[in-house]
C-alpha cells in the first residue's frame, strides 16, 4: 500500500499536475485509506493551519516582496555596469563582471529566478556584442542565478529552518563562506574559458566612481540585511522587514525607477509566489502526516542504521537522490518532500545539520540548472529566444562540475560551512 500511495503521487506529477496539488490530493487519498474514511478528513484543515504557523515563515513573503521590487526597480542593471566598470580589461571581464553581479543580487534578493532574469536580460547582449560564444555566456547567466538559494538571504534556508528547528541565522551563515567560495570558482571557470578573447579597454577612473556610487545604495542592501542578522541587530525575521522597507526607500526616492503604479503588479507577483510555495508546504504536510502514520520514516532510519555499508555511501545515494529529483521537481518541492525523510537519517548517520542544509542547496542549484526541467534554462530561454537549449546546457556543463567538487570539498572540509556559524554566535 505505501508503494502505491507513492506511486499515486509521481502519477500526478507525470500527468502535469502542480505539485502543490499532486501533493495534498495524494495526502487526502492516503489519509481516506489509511486512517478510516470520511472522518479522517476532518484533519485537513488543522494540519493546513500547523503547516503555516511558524513564525519565521513571515519572511518569506517579505523577501520575495523584497525581490520583486528590486527587480522591478532595476537595481540588478546598476550592479551589472559596475562590474562591467571594474572588471572589463579582465580575461572573460564581461564573464566575471555578470557571475559577481549574481552574486551581489543574491546576496539582496535570494531569488534565483530574479538573478537570472535581472543580469541575463542586460548581460546577455552585452557580452553577445563583444564576440563572447553563446554557450559561454548562457552558462554564465545560468549558473550565477543559482547563487540566489546559497547565498544568505535564501527562502530554501527559511524552509529548511522552518521543516528542522534549526536556527535561521545559523543557516544563514553556513551559506557565505561555501556561497563566496562558488563565486570564485565560477568566476575561474570564466577567466579559463575566456582566456583566448582579446582583452578590452580599462575602463578610466572616474567612470568606475560614478557606477560605483549610482550602485552605493544596492551594495549597502545585503551589508544591512545580512550584516544586521550576524551582529545580532534583529533577526532574520525583522530583517527582511528592514530589507523591504529599505529597498521601497532606494528605489522610490533615491533611484526613482519606481512608480505608484507600479506596486499593484509587484504586490500580485509577490502574492502568486508566496502562495505556490505555501501551497507546496500545505500539500506536503498532507503527504507527510500519511507518511508519519505509515511510519515511513522511522522505517527507513532503521534501514539505514542496520545496514553495513559507510555513512559515505547512503551519502552519496542521498546526493544522487537529490540530483535525480532536480532534473524532475522544482527546489522548493524537493524540500518539503525529501527532508522530513532524510533529516532522521542525516542526524543517525552523525552528520551535521547545518553542514546538510549547504550540501543539499547545493545540490538544490544543480537542480536548477539540469535538464529536463531546470527552472534557470527556461527562464534564460525566455529572455534569450535565440538561443537554443542545447547551447545553455553545453554551457552550464563546466559550472554543473564545479558544483559537484564543491560538494566533494565540503566533505573533506565541513569547517567551510560549519565555521562562520561556530564563530558567530
Amino acid at each position: 500500500m505505501i508503494i502505491l500511495f507513492t506511486a499515486l503521487l509521481l502519477v500526478f506529477i507525470a500527468i502535469g499536475l502542480p505539485v502543490a496539488f499532486s501533493l495534498g490530493v495524494a495526502g487526502v487519498f492516503g489519509m481516506y485509506v489509511f486512517m478510516g474514511g470520511a472522518s479522517s478528513l476532518t484533519q485537513i484543515p488543522i494540519l493546513a493551519y500547523k503547516a503555516l504557523d511558524d513564525f519565521v515563515l513571515t519572511a518569506v513573503p517579505l523577501y520575495i516582496l523584497m525581490s520583486q521590487i528590486l527587480l522591478t526597480g532595476k537595481v540588478g542593471n546598476d550592479l551589472f555596469e559596475l562590474g562591467n566598470k571594474w572588471l572589463r580589461h579582465y580575461p572573460g571581464g564581461l564573464g566575471i563582471a555578470t557571475v559577481a553581479a549574481c552574486a551581489v543580487f543574491a546576496a539582496i534578493t535570494g531569488s534565483s529566478v530574479a538573478c537570472a532574469v535581472t543580469i541575463g536580460a542586460i548581460a546577455i547582449p552585452e557580452m553577445l556584442k563583444r564576440g563572447y560564444e553563446r554557450s559561454i555566456v548562457l552558462g554564465a547567466v545560468a549558473a550565477g542565478g543559482t547563487l540566489g538559494i546559497l547565498i544568505p538571504p535564501s527562502i530554501p534556508m527559511i524552509l529548511y529552518g522552518a521543516i528542522t528547528d534549526q536556527s535561521v541565522g545559523k543557516l544563514f551563515m553556513s551559506g557565505v563562506v561555501p556561497g563566496v567560495m562558488l563565486t570564485v570558482m565560477f568566476i575561474a571557470v570564466m577567466v579559463y574559458r575566456c582566456r583566448n578573447l582579446p582583452l578590452e579597454s580599462k575602463a578610466p577612473i572616474a567612470e568606475r566612481l560614478t557606477a560605483l556610487k549610482k550602485s552605493f545604495w544596492g551594495l549597502l542592501l545585503p551589508l544591512l540585511v545580512v550584516g544586521g542578522i550576524y551582529t545580532g541587530a534583529f533577526t532574520p525575521t525583522e530583517a527582511a522587514a528592514v530589507g523591504t522597507v529599505f529597498s521601497l526607500f532606494i528605489t522610490f526616492v533615491v533611484y526613482k525607477s519606481l512608480k505608484l503604479s507600479d506596486l499593484p503588479v509587484i504586490l500580485n507577483d509577490t502574492i502568486k509566489t508566496t502562495s505556490m510555495i505555501f501551497a507546496i508546504m500545505i500539500g506536503a504536510t498532507l503527504f507527510g502526516f500519511v507518511l508519519t502514520i505509515l511510519n515511513v520514516p522511522q522505517a527507513v532510519t532503521e534501514l539505514v542504521a542496520g545496514m553495513q555499508a559507510s555513512r559515505w555511501v547512503v551519502f552519496i545515494a542521498i546526493n544522487i537522490l537529490l540530483l535525480f529529483l532536480g532534473c524532475i521537481l522544482e527546489s522548493i518541492s524537493i524540500i518539503f518532500i525529501t527532508l522530513p525523510i532524510l533529516y532522521p537519517i542525516i542526524l543517525k548517520l552523525g552528520f551535521d545539520p547545518i553542514w546538510f542544509n549547504v550540501v543539499m542547496l547545493i545540490n538544490l542549484e544543480l537542480a536548477l540548472i539540469t535538464p529536463p526541467v531546470g527552472m534557470n534554462l527556461f527562464v534564460l530561454q525566455g529572455i534569450s529566444p535565440d538561443s537554443k537549449m542545447t547551447q545553455i546546457v553545453k554551457g552550464v556543463i563546466p559550472f554543473a562540475g564545479v558544483m559537484v567538487l564543491e560538494i566533494l570539498l565540503l566533505c573533506f572540509f565541513p569547517g567551510i560551512a560549519t565555521w562562520l556559524p561556530g564563530v558567530l554566535k
